[in-house]
This record gives structure tokens, C-alpha cells and sequence, in this order.
């Protein structure tokens, strides 16, 4: 797999209440993949481009939702997303970040 390839297989990741609670109690985080990305490459991309050791892969699709604007109708594109399980001790640093961006918003109220 290539470099490019690496980068494109991962879009962003996912960060709600869910997944935050995810990465505290079981050390999961989760990304919104390419939608032809299989649990091999998203694995491959995680370890290299992250630098931390996998030990599980779970995905699921996302099915668009029907979206009305007047009498028109839309919908919107399915998508990927992937739940990385990472190996104990091993942690994302982006993810503390944006922890610690929290936890700073909080302090100022």
C-alpha cells in the first residue's frame, strides 16, 4: 500500500459523546474511512500513519438520510466508519488534545 493510499483510506475521525466515552473505557477510537476501504487497509493505514499498535478493526455503514428543502427532496451520502481497538498502553496524541481543548473552554466559563 501506498503512501497516498494511506492517506486517503482515512478521512477524519469521529468525535462525539459516544466516542469519547469509547476511548476512555475500552482504548477505541474512531474514523470515518473511505467507503471501498476494507478492515486490513484501515488497520495497515492506523499503524503506520498514527504509530500505535491495533488489535481490532470493527466498521459499519452509515446510511444517508432523506433531507427536504421546500418541495425538493435530497439525501445525503452514505458513509464509513471504522472503530480501531488499540493495543493497552497505546494512545492517539489528537485526541488528548482535543480533551485538554475541552477542559480549557470549561475553565474560562
Amino acid at each position: 500500500m501506498s503512501s497516498n493510499s494511506m492517506y486517503s483510506v482515512l478521512s477524519r475521525p469521529v468525535v462525539t459523546e459516544k466516542t469519547t466515552i469509547q476511548k476512555e473505557d475500552n482504548n477505541q477510537v474512531s474514523f470515518r474511512v473511505r467507503v471501498d476501504a476494507n478492515k486490513v487497509e484501515i488497520r495497515k493505514a492506523v499503524e503506520k500513519l498514527l504509530g500505535v499498535k491495533v488489535t481490532a478493526v470493527n466498521t459499519l455503514v452509515t446510511r444517508g438520510k432523506t433531507r427536504r428543502m421546500g418541495k425538493t427532496t435530497g439525501r445525503r451520502s452514505n458513509w464509513k466508519k471504522a472503530i480501531v481497538t488499540l493495543a493497552p498502553g497505546e494512545d492517539v496524541e489528537f485526541f488528548d488534545a482535543l480533551e485538554n481543548l475541552d477542559e480549557l473552554e470549561s475553565g474560562e466559563e
